[in-house]
C-alpha cells in the first residue's frame, strides 16, 4: 500500500480532530507493544487510584506524533525535488530501526553522550550509502535529518493534549532532544506545559534516572506523575521509579500493514484508544 492509501486509512480509523493554536510554556521504539485491558471510568470522574496524579508525560515518537508517515512524506517530497527513485518507505523503515542499536552504543559506553539528532545523523549517513543518496548535498542531508523536527501529530493529539493541560501538567518525556522537542512542538502546535527530554539526564529511557529527573524537575513525587505511552517496555520503566501509568493504542505506528494489537493484560493503570479517550477516563 503506498502511503497516501496507507494515511487514508489510519484517517478512517481515528477521528479527525481540528488543530488549535497553542503556546509552549517552556523550552522514540520499534519495539512490540503491549496494552492492557482497559478498565471503564465514569466520565468525568478521575479514577480514585489516580486522584494524587498532578503531571502527565508523554513519550513523543509514535504517542504523539506519526513519525512513519511524516518521513516517508518528507523522503518523496525530497525524492520529487532531485530525481530519485527510492523506496522512502523502507528509508523510514531502516532510520528507525538503526534508533535502538545507537542509543545501546550510547547506554555501553561505545559513544561518549550523544544526542537524537546526532545519532539520526550516524544512522542516515550509513542509509545513504545503502540505498545510493550520494547525490544529495550536505545541505540536503542536514535538513531531512531535521526531518525529526517536522513530525505530525496523531489526529487527536492536539485535541486530547489541550482538554489533559486543563486539569493537568503536561510535559514531554522523550529520548529526542530538547531542540528537536521543542521546534517540533512549536511548528505543530503542541502545547506543552514544559518540554522534558532524557537529554536533560544524559542517559536514554529506560534509565530509571530520566523518569527520576522529570519527577524533580516537575517538582512532583514520582506517584503524582502519569507516564504515557504507546510502548510498554517505557511503562513498565516508570512503573519502576513509582510512576503511573497510561498505555495509548497506536495501532499503526508501523504502518497498516504491520498494525500493532493490544493484547488483554492489566498492567497499567488506564489503557485508551487515543487522547481523547484518556481524556474521558480521567474526567478531563
Amino acid at each position: 500500500m503506498n502511503s497516501e492509501g496507507a494515511n487514508t486509512s489510519r484517517r478512517e480509523f481515528l477521528k479527525t480532530t481540528a488543530m488549535t493554536p497553542a503556546v509552549l510554556s517552556s523550552s522514540m521504539g520499534g519495539a512490540t507493544l503491549i496494552g492492557a485491558q482497559a478498565c471503564s471510568a465514569p466520565k468525568n470522574e478521575r479514577p480514585g487510584s489516580l486522584k494524587d496524579v498532578k503531571a502527565l508525560t508523554f513519550d513523543v515518537f509514535g504517542t504523539v506524533v506519526d513519525w512513519r508517515s511524516s518521513i516517508i512524506a518528507e523522503g518523496e517530497a525530497l525524492g520529487k525535488k532531485k530525481g530519485l527513485d527510492v523506496d522512502w518507505t523502507a528509508v523510514a523503515d531502516g532510520w528507525r530501526a538503526g534508533y535502538g542499536p545507537y542509543m545501546n552504543k550510547v547506554r555501553n559506553g561505545e559513544l561518549p553522550w550523544t544526542n537524537i539528532d546526532r545519532l539520526h545523523r550516524m544512522i542516515l549517513d550509513e542509509l545513504v550509502e545503502q540505498f545510493e543518496l550520494q547525490s544529495l548535498s550536505e545541505d540536503e542531508l542536514d535538513d531531512f535529518n531535521r526531518g525529526w523536527h517536522r513530525l505530525e501529530p496523531w489526529p487527536d493529539t492536539i485535541e486530547g493534549l489541550s482538554r489533559l493541560r486543563k486539569s493537568y501538567t503536561i510535559a514531554s518525556l522523550s529520548n529526542g532532544n530538547v531542540s528537536l522537542l521543542s521546534n517540533m512542538a512549536n511548528r505543530a502546535g503542541i502545547p506543552w506545559d514544559a518540554v522534558l527530554s532524557s537529554e536533560l539526564a544524559k542517559r536514554y529511557k529506560p534509565d530509571p534516572i530520566v523518569y527520576q529527573t522529570a519527577a524533580q524537575l516537575l517538582g512532583l513525587k514520582h506517584e503524582e506523575v502519569m507516564m504515557v505511552a504507546a510502548h510498554a517496555g517505557d511503562l513498565r520503566a516508570a512503573q519502576g521509579v513509582g510512576f503511573k501509568t497510561a498505555f495509548v493504542h497506536r495501532p499503526f505506528e508501523f504502518g497498516e500493514e504491520r498494525r500493532v494489537e493490544a493484547s488483554k493484560l492489566t498492567n497499567f493503570d488506564i489503557v485508551a484508544e487515543d487522547f481523547n479517550d484518556l481524556a474521558d477516563q480521567l474526567g478531563a
